[in-house]
């Protein structure tokens, strides 16, 4: 594992066919628009304010510390629910305590954000409380098939995408790895905020391991006896041990998943042949196995697979526009990795969460 370079690690399979050809990616922000979907809105009441944010050029943590100084709070005392980049455009929700030494935060402005929304709400947001994000995307110069890209569109419409961790998980030029890697093998712990990044990396890695090898036999979209199915949109897991044609039909229709594991130890819920492969494919990367095994993290498991909704498109001579919605957890580069060739070769934004 640690004589992969990066280039060999971000190899991943594409689940419909290979990509229809290259993009510039990101040529501005602009050409990255990010949308938090909260499923919720303001109470209209509460000790709290929800504010509604567009930022540009700045990333989350830093405006969640420029809200905490204007309004005289402590940094915790800030909410929000997901990490958004800072290279791209991106409207994201924040919550400050309504007793903060702004009276008024709307059409506050601050280096790289403006507030364009303040209303009250009962509870500070926590991390994670959000249904998903809704993307805007430009590829500009897009040099391959066009039929073909219209053709593969339509196909992710319908089936979904592999649900791959994207390159920003990882780290610039897979920094997160490499740390995970040089404290597994007996190196200093790193810092906490770094030790968070390592360990998600590491999960995310046999993960995206798990996910090719299911991509590769065809069954990233398929339910197997022994699978863990995640029904859509939710944290709800179940284990089946046999399929059936209702759970067949259902996974067909995209309201349930087979899922792969967030490596956490060999106790894995997953049974039979589909717990023996995890075990093999974790074995692959041992360093890092075992290290997350030390570390003592809860179990977890995640979607193999993400509807792509409320997909749209546009091609404008050699640029392609694109909206769509995914739900959170899930990285807009896994959707452009069915598209171009250069998806998870580019230092592309994302939502985090």
């Amino acid at each position: 594992m640690s004589r992969m370079s990066w280039a060999d690690f971000m190899n991943l399979p594409c689940a419909h066919g290979g990509p229809a050809g290259s993009a510039r990616l990101r040529s501005m922000p602009e050409d990255f628009v990010v949308r938090e979907w909260l499923g919720f809105g303001a109470d209209g009441d509460g000790d709290h304010l929800l504010l509604k944010i567009r930022k540009r050029g700045a990333n989350t943590m830093w405006v969640a510390k420029q809200l905490a100084r204007m309004g005289k709070i402590p940094p915790r005392d800030v909410g929000f629910a997901g990490l958004k980049d800072r290279d791209a455009v991106a409207e994201q929700s924040f919550t400050v305590p309504a007793r903060s030494a702004v009276p008024n935060w709307l059409g506050v402005t601050g280096e790289g954000f403006e507030v364009i929304g303040a209303e009250r709400i009962r509870r500070k947001l926590k991390r994670g409380a959000l249904k998903g994000n809704d993307f805007e995307l430009v590829l500009r110069d897009f040099v391959g098939d066009a039929a073909v890209l219209e053709q593969r569109l339509q196909k992710l419409a319908a089936a979904g995408v592999p649900n791959y961790f994207g390159p920003q998980r990882f780290g610039r030029d897979g920094n997160n790895i490499a740390t995970a890697i040089a404290w597994f093998e007996g190196g200093p712990a790193p810092e906490r905020m770094e030790r968070g990044f390592a360990l998600s990396a590491a999960r995310s890695v046999i993960f995206n391991a798990v996910l090719a090898e299911r991509v590769n036999d065809g069954t990233w979209n398929h339910l197997r006896d022994g699978d863990v199915v995640n029904l859509n949109g939710s944290g709800s897991i179940f284990l089946a041990e046999s399929i059936d044609d209702t759970l067949r039909e259902r996974c067909d229709r995209l309201d349930v998943h087979p899922t792969g594991p967030m490596w956490h130890g060999d106790a894995l819920p997953s049974t039979g042949a589909v717990a023996e492969m995890e075990l093999q494919i974790a074995q692959r990367h041992a360093t890092l196995a075992e290290g997350l095994s030390k570390a003592k993290l809860e179990p977890e498991r995640r979607p193999l697979r993400v509807p792509v909704r409320e997909l749209r498109w546009r091609i404008d001579g050699a640029d392609v526009h694109l909206q769509f919605r995914l739900q959170r957890g899930s990285f807009a580069t896994a959707v452009l990795h069915e598209l171009i060739s250069n998806a998870f070769q580019a230092d592309t934004p994302e939502a985090d969460v």
